[in-house]
């Protein structure tokens, strides 16, 4: 444009008035891009024939893992996604790279995780500068405030007074250099006399653990026990010897073993399970005088005891149940606890309950007796032990609250009402989402360590002091960068002293303690819905937004669900999701059949012939949020993980017009391929979630939901991300298999593209890595609305 004005100026100037510009014709408006065309991959039909029942599946060849014709194709297809991929969204990279920003100054850089008490010793995990990976250490008690008067973090671990305080006990990145530039570590367990660390390390490139036992006092690795797939470990003999559990080539928990640290004899094998159906697992209780052992299969569990002190003595039945059951015991002065879900006199218990009984009864003489009267109003989900108390997470409908009960219970009362015992409630935020026990290592302390979650407020780790109902808030991030719990060495947040009458809930503190917590309810609101879904059942539903920036009936929405193994769906504060939200967003999340907070009837109802349940929940409460005009019509967009991307993927196969836009992350897509010729190990509680294909009921039913095999034809569906790794534990394939039948199958739209994004990294372990996922992710929410 510079140019044109100095051309009229001149001419003004040298004829006086300006009449016209001759030959100047405007620039033509330059066409937009065409649309890049998506990928299309070889098919190479193949058909199956199950029960009464034949299907061709066109992109089978791509789980040929064995066939190197058919890897190459697929590397090429790969190839083609990625690239396809980046042509839609390049047009984003600029808000990508906004997001991305945003998300990565949101960043808890916690230089510590806050220090755990366990006997005279303080650990904790720290960041070590210019470093991947962090580093375990350790301190003693009675140095800790010679450590935490230094003004930085940094004096305590590089100056000389530092490094005589500090202990590095290991050294995660040098982990990385053993296991080929990738440290995960599934466990760790110090022994309780603090000589000895045992940790299992995951080595990617043979898809198992490996256990390693590291000298506390040297920081030599001891040459045994090194044992591989290891699945389990449990401290005995108060740290002289290592009990450990090895899976078969399926990731069948099946042997157990025990190493006597020091000793060059072989690891003695406790226990081998035969039976392929049959599970092990090992606990030690937290007084480390018993070693459990749970077996267990769809049809029967059983709970057996280890003396600790010699446990080559032999295994001891102490329970058994028919049908799968989960099993906790714990042991405190003469009395064994047995937290379970199994059924009760021949009746299925929807809700865990505790039972109690003298170590030193017999089998099968043993009689367990209840601890608490049921009752139906006052779920127990949870339950921690220590020397003096016995702390029980509790759910009272969606409310949780966190109790607190002397210990050792009243002799001779029997079963009794929870109130009775006088339980001392402890104070929790509002619309608190779910309660995490901490390690809690240390038998012989009052004080235990809570992570308290809520969708409005960033996770807080808390501590408890059983005995006298104080707390401190020891971690927690501050979004608003103000009133900072994010703290080092010692907790320094306020302390309130409870004086709750017995049995009153003091869960919500009044609006004048609100503070305490780093709460974000005063920016972004939070709602509760019941959503009648096909059948009648409620559904619950919980919305956040932002009242800044809320419009009605104009917002898009994001909902979120889960519904498989019971679990909990994850409502926990994430600030990735701020970015959504400070934009107009509504975000939701669906807490469908299937998953957890309902009791067992909740999952049930949710799983194998009637996992549809879960799937017209998930539709309810999406109709739900356009017809009460929470999100505007054609503005929702549907999230799901894994097992959710099945809920999500399988919404859309039945109501694709409901959604704009979806999101699946490492989804489980192609049901009845992967549970009648499973390629990657399946556990039975797989089939137990989405059915046996061997039971003809099952096998309908997983036909009727499964997300690959139910794709509508000639119809516009939404438009679609889908994130998977080149990692086979993800299965790759079944990504790539939907997004080609999809396209194949529905009308093709280029403003409802179906994307494929490949990663060869482990998203989880790194932090860069997940800003950079949830930016794309984001900007193609926000583009998929705006197109």
């Amino acid at each position: 444009m510079r140019h044109l004005l100095t051309a009229v100026r001149c001419f003004y100037n040298n004829h006086g008035s300006l009449t016209q510009v001759r030959h100047y014709k405007p620039p033509k408006t330059p066409r937009p891009p065409a649309a890049p065309s998506p990928p299309k991959p070889p098919k190479k039909p193949q058909r199956f024939t199950f029960h009464d029942h034949t299907w061709e599946d066109p992109y089978s060849w791509m789980s040929s893992l064995n066939d190197k014709v058919a890897m190459r194709h697929m590397d090429m297809y790969m190839e083609q996604e990625e690239k396809y991929a980046e042509a839609v969204m390049s047009d984003t990279e600029r808000l990508q790279s906004k997001l991305q920003s945003e998300m990565a100054s949101r960043l808890a850089f916690e230089l510590s995780t806050p220090p755990l008490r366990w006997g005279p010793w303080l650990y904790y995990r720290r960041v070590e500068e210019g470093k991947q990976y962090l580093v375990l250490c350790r301190r003693l008690v009675s140095l800790n405030e010679e450590f935490i008067s230094h003004k930085s973090p940094a004096a305590g671990f590089d100056f000389t007074s530092g490094k005589k305080i500090e202990q590095k006990l290991l050294d995660y990145n040098q982990e990385a250099e053993r296991f080929g530039g990738y440290a995960y570590e599934e466990l760790s367990e110090v022994s309780p006399d603090h000589k000895f660390l045992a940790y299992t390390m995951y080595d990617k490139d043979n898809d198992y653990f490996t256990l390693s036992v590291r000298n506390l006092n040297s920081g030599a690795l001891c040459s045994k026990p090194q044992a591989i797939r290891v699945s389990n470990i449990a401290w005995a003999k108060d740290g002289q010897a290592l009990i450990y559990v090895v899976t078969d080539q399926n990731k069948r928990p099946y042997q157990i073993y025990c190493n006597i640290i020091g000793s060059t004899d072989e690891d003695a094998l406790l226990l081998e399970e035969s039976n392929e159906n049959v599970c092990v697992n090992i606990r030690h209780t937290k007084d480390f005088h018993f070693v459990c052992v749970h077996t267990f299969s769809t049809t029967s569990s059983k709970v057996f005891l280890i003396n600790a002190a010699d446990p080559f003595s032999g295994l001891t039945l102490i329970w058994e149940c028919e049908g799968l059951a989960h099993c906790i015991v714990e042991h405190h002065e003469g009395f064994l606890y047995l937290f379970t879900d199994a059924a009760k006199e021949g009746q299925e218990a929807d809700n865990y309950y505790l039972l109690r009984c003298p170590v030193d009864a017999s089998f099968p003489s043993r009689t367990w007796e209840s601890v608490f009267i049921d009752d139906q109003g006052l779920v127990v989900e949870d339950v921690d032990f220590c020397k003096t108390h016995m702390a029980l997470i509790l759910r009272e409908g969606r409310t949780y609250r966190l109790c607190s009960v002397s210990l050792p219970l009243p002799a001779g009362k029997g079963v009794v009402h929870l109130k009775e015992l006088h339980p001392h409630f402890l104070p929790l935020p509002k619309y608190v989402s779910q309660i995490a026990p901490g390690p809690n290592y240390d038998y012989y302390s009052s004080t235990m360590r809570f992570t308290i979650s809520s969708p409005v407020m960033p996770d807080a780790v808390v501590d408890y002091d059983l005995s006298n109902g104080k707390w401190n808030i020891i971690q927690q991030q501050n979004m608003l960068r103000e009133r900072t719990r994010i703290l080092y060495g010692t907790a320094s947040s306020a302390t309130i002293s409870l004086n709750a009458k017995s049995g009153e809930s003091v869960n919500e503190l009044k609006s004048d303690s609100d503070n305490l917590w780093n709460d974000l309810s005063e920016f972004y609101s939070c709602e509760q819905y019941d959503v009648p879904s096909h059948d009648g059942i409620s559904v619950p539903l919980t919305i956040i937004y932002s009242p800044k920036y809320k419009k009605e009936n104009q917002n898009p929405g994001l909902l979120h669900g889960h519904g498989a193994y019971g679990e909990l769906l994850d409502k926990r504060w994430r600030s990735e999701l701020k970015s959504l939200l400070d934009r107009g967003w509504v975000v939701a999340f669906a807490d469908v059949r299937g998953g957890g907070g309902g009791g067992k009837k909740w999952h049930h109802d949710g799983r194998r012939t009637k996992k549809l349940n879960s799937i017209k929940d998930f539709i309810s409460c999406a109709r739900f949020l356009i017809e009460k005009e929470i999100v505007k019509e054609h503005k929702l967009a549907g999230w799901g993980y894994s097992a959710g991307g099945l809920l999500v993927a399988a919404a859309i196969n039945c109501c694709p017009d409901l959604f704009r836009a979806v999101v699946l992350e490492v989804p489980f897509l192609d049901a009845t391929n992967t549970l009648l010729y499973p390629i990657l190990p399946l556990i039975a509680a797989d089939y137990e979630e989405f059915g046996y294909p061997g039971d003809i009921d099952d096998f309908h039913a997983i036909r009727n939901y499964s997300p690959y095999d139910n794709i509508q034809k000639d119809v516009l569906y939404p438009a679609v991300l889908v994130t998977s790794s080149f990692n086979t534990r993800f299965g790759v394939w079944e990504a790539a298999k939907w997004v080609a039948r999809v396209r194949e199958n529905t009308i093709y739209d280029p403003k409802r593209p179906m994307l494929l994004n490949l990663t060869t990294d482990i998203v989880e372990e790194n932090r860069y890595l997940q800003c950079k996922a949830s930016a794309l992710e984001t900007a193609f929410l926000i583009k998929m609305m705006e197109s």
